[in-house]
């Protein structure tokens, strides 16, 4: 049990570790690259949410960045599903739930290089 605790924080401090886990195991065992590239984006976001929330809350020093991104995925699906009922008139909720999660993959990972960035700064800064 304490290894699996172990893995979860260092993946979640360094999240492209799982991806580039997933991506080369799933490739070798199914051999497709774009459904390895697709898995590895999945499981990767799980810990891109984890990570951003804690840098978030590391560097404006509040408790809220899990429930900030959470609230922000929730207005996702509600927008995308407001716009696939729009134009489909009805509501896919699978392709809805891939959309938002893969939209989730793009924006997380984006937060995760500028809020990583950013707190090496402050942490440079504030050893001076």
């Amino acid at each position: 049990m304490d290894f699996l605790s172990n893995s979860f924080i260092v993946f979640s401090i360094l999240p492209f570790v799982p991806f580039i886990l997933v991506f080369f195991i799933y490739d070798k065992w199914k051999d497709n690259k774009r459904n390895a590239l697709l898995m590895a984006m999945d499981v990767t976001t799980v810990f891109l949410i984890m990570s951003v929330s804690a840098l978030f809350n590391n560097i404006f020093d509040l408790k809220f960045g899990f429930y900030l991104i959470l609230l922000f995925l929730l207005i996702a699906v509600g927008m995308v599903g407001g716009a696939q009922n729009r134009m489909k008139g009805k509501v896919d909720v699978t392709r809805l739930l891939r959309a938002v999660w893969r939209m989730a993959f793009v924006i997380m990972t984006c937060s995760y290089i500028l809020f990583a960035i950013i707190g090496l700064f402050r942490y440079i800064f504030k050893s001076m």
